[in-house]
Protein backbone atom coordinates (compact mmCIF):
# COMPACT_ATOMS: atom_id res chain seq x y z
CA UNK A 1 0.00 0.00 0.00
CA UNK A 2 1.33 3.43 -0.88
CA UNK A 3 2.07 5.93 1.87
CA UNK A 4 -0.66 8.31 0.70
CA UNK A 5 -3.23 5.48 0.92
CA UNK A 6 -2.54 4.70 4.59
CA UNK A 7 -4.71 7.53 6.00
CA UNK A 8 -7.60 6.30 3.84
CA UNK A 9 -7.08 2.74 5.09
CA UNK A 10 -7.16 3.96 8.70
CA UNK A 11 -10.33 5.95 8.02
CA UNK A 12 -11.96 2.87 6.52
CA UNK A 13 -10.80 0.71 9.45
CA UNK A 14 -12.32 3.15 11.97
CA UNK A 15 -15.55 3.56 10.03
CA UNK A 16 -15.89 -0.22 9.69
CA UNK A 17 -15.63 -0.69 13.44
CA UNK A 18 -18.06 2.19 14.05
CA UNK A 19 -20.89 0.14 12.50
CA UNK A 20 -20.54 -2.31 15.37
CA UNK A 21 -20.40 0.59 17.86
CA UNK A 22 -23.67 1.95 16.47
CA UNK A 23 -25.76 -1.20 16.02
CA UNK A 24 -24.54 -3.52 18.79
CA UNK A 25 -26.05 -1.41 21.61
CA UNK A 26 -29.36 -1.21 19.71
CA UNK A 27 -29.51 -4.99 19.33
CA UNK A 28 -28.62 -5.50 23.00
CA UNK A 29 -31.30 -3.03 24.08
CA UNK A 30 -33.88 -4.86 21.97
CA UNK A 31 -32.92 -8.19 23.51
CA UNK A 32 -33.27 -6.63 26.96
CA UNK A 33 -36.74 -5.28 26.10
CA UNK A 34 -37.97 -8.68 24.93
CA UNK A 35 -38.87 -11.54 27.24
CA UNK A 36 -36.91 -14.77 26.85
CA UNK A 37 -39.96 -16.22 25.06
CA UNK A 38 -40.33 -13.20 22.76
CA UNK A 39 -36.68 -13.46 21.67
CA UNK A 40 -37.67 -16.75 20.00
CA UNK A 41 -41.03 -15.58 18.63
CA UNK A 42 -41.43 -15.82 14.86
CA UNK A 43 -44.13 -13.83 13.11
CA UNK A 44 -44.57 -16.86 10.80
CA UNK A 45 -42.66 -19.97 9.77
CA UNK A 46 -40.75 -18.27 6.94
CA UNK A 47 -39.45 -15.52 9.23
CA UNK A 48 -36.73 -15.64 11.85
CA UNK A 49 -36.85 -14.81 15.52
CA UNK A 50 -34.55 -12.16 16.98
CA UNK A 51 -32.58 -14.95 18.64
CA UNK A 52 -31.96 -16.64 15.27
CA UNK A 53 -30.84 -13.34 13.78
CA UNK A 54 -28.34 -12.84 16.61
CA UNK A 55 -26.92 -16.33 16.08
CA UNK A 56 -26.76 -15.62 12.35
CA UNK A 57 -24.90 -12.35 12.92
CA UNK A 58 -22.37 -14.14 15.14
CA UNK A 59 -21.83 -16.76 12.44
CA UNK A 60 -21.53 -14.22 9.63
CA UNK A 61 -19.16 -11.87 11.45
CA UNK A 62 -16.98 -14.77 12.57
CA UNK A 63 -16.87 -16.39 9.13
CA UNK A 64 -16.18 -13.22 7.13
CA UNK A 65 -13.96 -11.18 9.47
CA UNK A 66 -12.45 -13.39 12.16
CA UNK A 67 -11.91 -16.44 9.93
CA UNK A 68 -12.04 -15.06 6.40
CA UNK A 69 -9.73 -12.09 6.93
CA UNK A 70 -8.13 -12.94 10.26
CA UNK A 71 -7.29 -16.57 9.53
CA UNK A 72 -9.02 -18.17 12.54
CA UNK A 73 -10.57 -21.61 11.97
CA UNK A 74 -14.03 -21.49 10.36
CA UNK A 75 -16.37 -23.82 12.22
CA UNK A 76 -19.66 -22.19 11.19
CA UNK A 77 -22.77 -24.34 10.79
CA UNK A 78 -25.07 -21.79 9.14
CA UNK A 79 -28.24 -23.91 9.10
CA UNK A 80 -28.12 -24.30 12.89
CA UNK A 81 -28.36 -20.50 13.26
CA UNK A 82 -31.85 -20.62 11.76
CA UNK A 83 -32.99 -23.99 13.13
CA UNK A 84 -32.58 -23.00 16.80
CA UNK A 85 -35.98 -22.58 18.45
CA UNK A 86 -34.82 -21.60 21.92
CA UNK A 87 -34.98 -21.06 24.63
CA UNK A 88 -31.39 -19.92 24.69
CA UNK A 89 -30.89 -17.43 27.50
CA UNK A 90 -30.83 -13.75 26.63
CA UNK A 91 -27.64 -13.35 28.62
CA UNK A 92 -25.89 -16.02 26.53
CA UNK A 93 -26.99 -14.41 23.25
CA UNK A 94 -25.76 -11.01 24.38
CA UNK A 95 -22.42 -12.38 25.61
CA UNK A 96 -21.92 -14.33 22.38
CA UNK A 97 -22.72 -11.32 20.19
CA UNK A 98 -20.58 -8.91 22.21
CA UNK A 99 -17.59 -11.27 22.24
CA UNK A 100 -17.89 -11.94 18.51
CA UNK A 101 -18.05 -8.21 17.75
CA UNK A 102 -15.10 -7.50 20.06
CA UNK A 103 -13.02 -10.19 18.37
CA UNK A 104 -13.98 -8.90 14.91
CA UNK A 105 -13.13 -5.31 15.90
CA UNK A 106 -9.74 -6.47 17.18
CA UNK A 107 -9.19 -8.40 13.94
CA UNK A 108 -10.03 -5.35 11.81
CA UNK A 109 -7.75 -3.19 13.94
CA UNK A 110 -4.74 -5.44 13.56
CA UNK A 111 -5.13 -6.25 9.85
CA UNK A 112 -2.29 -4.85 7.78
CA UNK A 113 -3.62 -2.16 5.45
CA UNK A 114 -2.62 -4.31 2.44
CA UNK A 115 -5.29 -6.82 3.49
CA UNK A 116 -7.99 -4.45 2.26
CA UNK A 117 -6.75 -4.95 -1.33
CA UNK A 118 -6.10 -8.70 -1.13
CA UNK A 119 -8.45 -11.17 -2.77
CA UNK A 120 -10.33 -13.65 -0.56
CA UNK A 121 -12.78 -16.48 -1.06
CA UNK A 122 -15.29 -16.46 1.79
CA UNK A 123 -18.44 -18.56 1.89
CA UNK A 124 -17.96 -19.21 -1.83
CA UNK A 125 -17.80 -15.50 -2.69
CA UNK A 126 -14.72 -13.86 -4.19
CA UNK A 127 -14.05 -10.44 -2.73
CA UNK A 128 -11.37 -8.11 -1.48
CA UNK A 129 -10.70 -7.52 2.21
CA UNK A 130 -12.40 -4.14 1.82
CA UNK A 131 -15.41 -5.82 0.19
CA UNK A 132 -15.63 -8.41 2.96
CA UNK A 133 -15.72 -5.76 5.66
CA UNK A 134 -18.25 -3.69 3.71
CA UNK A 135 -20.41 -6.81 3.34
CA UNK A 136 -20.34 -7.45 7.09
CA UNK A 137 -21.19 -3.81 7.86
CA UNK A 138 -24.17 -3.87 5.52
CA UNK A 139 -25.29 -7.28 6.75
CA UNK A 140 -25.01 -6.25 10.42
CA UNK A 141 -27.03 -3.06 9.86
CA UNK A 142 -29.69 -4.91 7.85
CA UNK A 143 -30.26 -7.53 10.53
CA UNK A 144 -30.12 -4.95 13.33
CA UNK A 145 -33.06 -3.30 11.57
CA UNK A 146 -34.96 -6.60 11.56
CA UNK A 147 -34.38 -7.08 15.29
CA UNK A 148 -35.51 -3.51 15.94
CA UNK A 149 -38.65 -4.09 13.88
CA UNK A 150 -39.46 -7.35 15.70
CA UNK A 151 -39.02 -5.53 19.01
CA UNK A 152 -41.33 -2.71 17.89
CA UNK A 153 -43.93 -5.33 16.89
CA UNK A 154 -43.80 -6.87 20.36
CA UNK A 155 -43.50 -3.65 22.38
CA UNK A 156 -45.73 -1.42 20.24
CA UNK A 157 -43.63 1.67 20.88
CA UNK A 158 -40.92 3.82 19.37
CA UNK A 159 -37.53 2.72 20.66
CA UNK A 160 -36.09 6.21 20.03
CA UNK A 161 -32.98 4.99 18.22
CA UNK A 162 -33.18 7.69 15.56
CA UNK A 163 -31.97 11.07 16.69
CA UNK A 164 -31.73 13.66 13.97
CA UNK A 165 -29.96 16.96 14.54
CA UNK A 166 -32.25 19.89 15.20
CA UNK A 167 -33.49 21.31 11.92
CA UNK A 168 -32.38 24.79 11.10
CA UNK A 169 -34.07 26.33 8.09
CA UNK A 170 -31.66 27.81 5.58
CA UNK A 171 -30.98 31.52 6.00
CA UNK A 172 -33.09 33.66 3.75
CA UNK A 173 -31.20 35.31 0.98
CA UNK A 174 -31.94 38.71 -0.35
CA UNK A 175 -32.68 39.23 -4.01
CA UNK A 176 -29.15 40.55 -4.47
CA UNK A 177 -27.66 37.30 -3.05
CA UNK A 178 -29.65 34.98 -5.29
CA UNK A 179 -27.96 33.60 -8.38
Amino acid sequence: MKDHELPLAELFRNDARSYFDKYLPEIVRCLQLLSEEEIWWRPNEVSNAAGNIVLHLCGNVRQWIISGLGGAPDFRERDLEFNERGPMARRLLIVRLKSTVAEASDTIQRLPAETFRREFSIQGFHTTGLGAIAHVNEHFAYHAGQIIYLTKLKRGKDLKFTRLPAYKPPARRTAAQRP
